[in-house]
């Protein structure tokens, strides 16, 4: 489901894990936000811990508290289960502008909070918390007075602790660009991991745990793709930590807790991890982000670049230590550098990379620019200005989002990024192409890749809509790599490309339509729909098209046409092979023959 969710679509509700713990899951059924990681619409949830004080007292430990989007419903639940007055320690593994908003009310009613944080995340919570969005040039707006900052017990590395009832806490500071003051629970008691961002998937459910690992694993893959992919380097890392621990289940901030499979998952995010270290190109994605709009667009650059095979390096330039930096500068293809606009400036380490950028930075590599704002946008004019005066070429546009990104935002974001990610690939491949003997590719002369050639299917259009509303997005792709997979039910198999526009509307559960090309009158549709797109186009835009019962567009000149549903997606190589079974079709043309897409090599379409 698409749009932001309101009050009354979010509720807390208490799952009982052992006697004196309990998770409070608040669920939201629609996406939370309009951000790349809550692409495949099914919800959410955030989970937070509480350890409740023993027999004889102490006071209650609660962990991993959600954003402010959860508020209400969730200091009802815990009002019921904690006094005003006791004193709650509150473990912030998660330090962004929407916790500090839900710690603020926190801290109001609980007035004898103590906040536990990592090194980081307390330099965070003290930069954010009587921080406040700008109002409009000549509001007279007056703010709420913020309530002080709590007590804030640092946690500067791995550290145990008993808890009240018995409990054995462990605390882990696990730091990545994204997440600096990243900050996990480890009970010992439970093997009970308290992930926070890793390992989490967005799907709005009430049961505690999966109920086995493939029925998440798309969910968590996407989560990955999203977020972890960016910084697979700092992530393995903490994996391996992870992978010393007695786990017998891990809780993540989000989504089903995974009991039973959890080395499995580990060894997923390592092999996930594995084609970002080893992709031959790579982006440098710098920047800062104040409220989490800035990193929100990062976010959306980073996954289409991702989707292209190339590897995106993310530094969030606020902790990043200048060696750090001038390594990326000097290492990547491409640099992007984003920064949100407060007071009219750039924040200092912003400003500090971009001197880097400009001392270091090699001319012959395109850039970027991004950032958010909210009534001004001068440093990304800053950013702009440096750059172009400094000699750099321009991968593309300045990209300036007010506040955060929208729906139509995030798909020219992500489009962005796979359209740098392929025109960086294109420039490798030509050079290696002039630098092989004859100038042609080896693997074109392979007499194995031109039998591979040989295989032909049936040329069709894809065709689908994701979401409800004028605004949703619409895709088409001509697909030749389609086949007939089962007989009951009746299904089909089409390989699409990972840097498709596409791909993003044809996850497991997405409805589509298979529009099958009649011969000879299939050159109008393959002009229309092979030519380049630019970022955040509607492909289907302007075009007469009919209507399937699932309301997916149909092509009218088709010969036949299928609707169906994604059942099971599969991972091949630089391809999503997708398993549909059809729902309902029907043949336009009896009398004319199925197009047929004939090739010479297997190297290319």
């Amino acid at each position: 489901m698409t749009g932001t969710p309101t009050e009354t679509d979010r509720r807390v509700i208490s799952l009982p894990i052992e006697p004196g713990l309990l998770c409070l899951r608040g669920l939201s059924p629609r996406r939370l936000r309009f951000e790349v990681e809550y692409g495949l619409e099914r919800g959410t949830t955030a989970n937070s811990f509480l350890f409740l004080p023993g027999a004889s007292g102490g006071a209650p430990v609660l962990v991993h508290p959600p954003g402010a989007s959860f508020a209400a419903p969730f200091l009802e639940q815990l009002a019921r289960l904690v006094p005003a007055d006791a004193p709650l320690k509150v473990v912030a593994g998660h330090i962004n502008p929407n916790r500090v908003a839900l710690l603020r009310q926190l801290a109001a009613g609980w007035p004898a909070t103590v906040l536990v944080a990592s090194n980081p995340g307390a330099q965070v919570l003290g930069e954010l918390w009587d921080q406040r969005r700008p109002s409009p040039p000549g509001s007279q707006e007056t703010a709420e007075p913020v309530v002080p900052l709590p007590p804030i017990e640092v946690v500067k590395q791995e550290t145990s602790r008993t808890l009240s009832g018995g409990q054995e806490l462990t605390l882990i500071p696990t730091p990545t660009p994204r997440w600096p003051g990243g900050l996990m629970a480890f009970e010992a008691n439970t093997g009970l991991l308290m992930s926070g961002k890793f390992f989490a998937a967005h799907l709005c459910t009430e049961v505690f745990a999966e109920a086995n690992r493939s029925s998440t694993e798309e969910d968590r893959r996407y989560y990955y793709d999203c977020l972890m992919a960016p910084m697979a380097r700092q992530v393995e890392t903490v994996v391996d930590r992870l992978d010393e621990l007695p786990i017998r289940t891990i809780a993540p901030g989000h989504g089903p807790a995974i009991a039973q499979s959890w080395r499995s998952l580990l060894a997923d995010y390592r092999r996930w991890g594995e084609s970002q270290e080893n992709a031959s190109l790579s982006v440098a994605l710098m920047y800062a982000s104040a409220y989490g709009n800035t990193a929100a667009i990062a976010d959306a650059l980073s996954q289409g670049v991702a989707r292209s095979g190339v590897r995106v390096e993310s530094i969030n330039c606020e902790f990043a230590p200048p060696e750090q930096l001038l390594a990326a500068i000097k290492a990547c293809d491409a640099l992007l550098i984003g920064s949100p606009t407060l007071g009219g400036h750039a924040p200092t380490p912003i400003v500090s990379a971009l001197g880097t950028v400009l001392a270091e930075g090699d001319r012959t590599k395109p850039v970027g620019v991004f950032g958010s704002f909210g009534w001004s946008g001068e440093a990304i004019d800053l950013l702009e200005s440096k750059l172009r005066d400094g000699g750099f070429q321009f991968a593309f546009e300045p990209i300036r989002v007010k506040f955060s990104p929208d729906l139509a935002s995030l798909r020219t974001l992500e489009e962005t990024g796979t359209a740098l990610g392929r025109r960086l690939r294109n420039q490798h491949r030509q050079a290696q192409r002039r630098s092989s003997v004859g100038g042609l590719s080896e693997s074109r002369t392979n007499p194995a890749i031109q039998a591979l050639g040989r295989v032909v299917g049936a040329l069709c259009v894809v065709m689908a809509r994701k979401g409800e509303g004028p605004d949703t997005p619409g895709g088409a792709m001509v697909a030749s790599w389609v086949s007939q997979a089962s007989f009951s039910p009746p299904g089909f198999t089409v390989a699409v490309a990972k840097d498709r526009a596409m791909e993003s509307l044809l996850h497991v559960g997405d409805v589509f339509t298979l529009n099958v090309l009649a011969q000879g009158r299939e050159s109008g549709p393959m002009k229309r729909f092979l030519q380049p797109f630019p970022p955040g186009t509607d492909r289907l835009a302007g075009l007469e098209l009919e209507t399937s019962p699932g309301g997916q567009p149909l092509l009218p000149e088709a010969l036949a046409w299928l609707e169906a549903r994604v059942s099971q997606r599969m991972e091949c190589g630089d391809h999503w092979l997708l398993y549909a079974e059809a729902r309902c079709g029907d043949l336009l043309d009896a009398a004319a023959t199925t197009a047929v897409h004939q090739r010479r090599s297997g190297a290319s379409y």
